[in-house]
């Protein structure tokens, strides 16, 4: 079974940052594959921006090795690479002076009436100052979108003025804030799963749901974002963009359309039906922790405080929260959240626990009966797991097991698993926004976040230490136990 394949109109991406470590890892890879899957008309152009000082042919020879070093065995085609790296130019430009955006207006008038999207690869510090240098060298046209990584922010007010030094440039319409968690496929399957099936959304809600677990485990440590990292925590780093956003796919009403106002407007309400946590009640509903040395991929790993230069630091790597939603469809359903650094595996997934039966009518000889499960995986291999109770194969009585029913999307379709920013780039083409976060969303999180941080500095919570290559602190695993509960630790 194939995917069908629409192609887009011609376009020219414009990547501030194009030689970044964003640019050489995901974004050159993801074009490179659209292109190959047919998806570019002529003429389109991608154009990295950046103040390193390259000439075309020697940006062309960056993206050549950058797409050796990071498509998988097989993907690397010759004759593909070089179509490709003829599509690419380079300019070299300073955010915060005149360099080289003559240049960049000259090399664009060949494609003033293309889709043009200017893709922000760079930190937030110069967002403002780019799109002010966009906008005094008459560079936006009818047709024209910018694109914004995280943080946006890192905190509300800071995402308030960030919003609106973007703002002021761009209308709302135009901007597309990525979060390339909602690229992922098994995200746009809940959707499918919830709203394309008369299956589960009966089942949906308070009445029948017992618990949701969100867990997005990362096996690695700092890399090389010390800098950034210990001024944000786990917490600012992935709660309140990417865990959020999952939280509000689970969670929100049906949208009247798959239209992105709909969407989103949907979303917001999850968001600001979230119940405050504050100082009163954040050591019961949150953990904090921060991984020591320990054992990860086979071999010793550093803790926290080893790999940073000071040695001394109270930023969360890890953070265990149970979340509530104050609304009819979800009062009284925990959601617990976890992320972390340095845990037993890569694992992004959303489990949905629901309600044991009112009633067995079995005898104990046939086992237990455990609750029915949705298990949703977003990494490592993305696919849908529903859990069912069946008997026992064979003579001999009522026996009962708990069996998966499991699809896995790369083998159930027999296609190769598209990376989120695939998907994204070409959104931003289509003008379509249903994947990418709207002000009011960055806002409302923040609102919701900025009082967990605020209560952690009251309460003076400290972060509890966790051996790298496990699944954090023990009080993590108490947080969710005191409930009767416990998390799914399934690689």
């Amino acid at each position: 079974m194939s995917s069908q394949i629409i192609p887009v109109e011609p376009f020219d991406y414009v990547v501030f940052g194009g030689t970044g470590d964003l640019a050489e890892r995901k974004l050159l890879p993801a074009l490179y594959h659209r292109q190959i899957e047919g998806q570019f008309t002529e003429p389109t152009r991608i154009i990295g921006a950046s103040r390193a000082a390259l000439s075309h042919e020697e940006y062309r020879s960056f993206a050549s090795d950058a797409l050796k070093e990071h498509l998988k065995p097989g993907e690397f085609d010759e004759a593909e690479v070089a179509k490709f790296t003829a599509r690419l130019y380079y300019i070299s430009v300073d955010a915060k002076s005149e360099q080289g955006w003559d240049d960049l207006k000259k090399l664009l008038e060949d494609g003033k009436d293309r889709t043009r999207a200017f893709y922000l690869a760079v930190g937030p510090a110069i967002f403002g100052d780019i799109s002010e240098k966009i906008r005094d060298h008459k560079l936006i046209t009818k047709n024209t979108r910018i694109v914004v990584e995280k943080p946006i922010g890192r905190d509300l007010a800071s995402a308030t003025e960030l919003n609106d030094t973007i703002g002021k440039v761009f209308r709302e319409e135009q901007i597309f804030r990525i979060d390339h968690y909602l690229g992922k496929e098994t995200v746009q399957n809940l959707m499918a799963l919830r709203f394309a099936n008369a299956l589960y959304e009966p089942l949906w809600n308070s009445a029948h749901i017992d618990h949701v677990q969100i867990t997005v485990a990362e096996s690695v440590g700092l890399e090389n974002r010390a800098g950034y990292y210990d001024k944000a925590g786990a917490l600012r780093d992935m709660v309140q963009n990417h865990i959020l956003q999952l939280v509000c796919f689970v969670a929100m009403e049906a949208p009247t359309s798959m239209d992105a106002e709909a969407v989103r407007d949907e979303k917001l309400k999850v968001l600001r039906a979230l119940k405050p946590i504050t100082a009163a009640n954040v050591e019961q509903v949150t953990v904090r922790g921060q991984y020591r040395a320990g054992a990860s991929a086979g071999g010793p790993v550093k803790g926290y405080l080893e790999e940073l230069e000071g040695g001394v630091s109270n930023t969360e790597t890890f953070v265990a929260i149970k979340a509530e939603i104050s609304n009819w469809r979800w009062a009284g359903v925990p959601f617990y959240i976890r992320t972390g650094k340095r845990m037993a595996g890569r694992m992004s997934e959303i489990v949905i626990t629901f309600k044991q039966i009112p009633h067995s009518i079995f005898d104990h000889s046939a086992g237990r009966i455990s609750a029915n499960q949705l298990m949703i995986r977003l990494q490592p291999n993305e696919g849908v797991k529903q859990s069912l109770m069946i008997k026992d194969p064979g003579p001999g009585g009522m026996r009962l097991r708990n069996v998966p029913l499991d699809m896995s999307f790369a083998e159930a379709f027999g296609v190769r698993n598209a990376d989120a920013y695939e998907r994204l780039l070409l959104d931003v083409i289509r003008n379509n926004q249903t994947l990418f976060v709207r002000r009011d969303e960055v806002e409302a999180a923040w609102q919701w976040i900025d009082p967990i941080l605020k209560a952690w500095e009251t309460a003076g919570q400290q972060v509890q230490g966790y051996t790298a290559g496990t699944w954090g602190p023990s009080q993590a695993i108490a947080l969710i136990e005191r409930d009767g509960r416990t998390w799914n630790d399934t690689i």
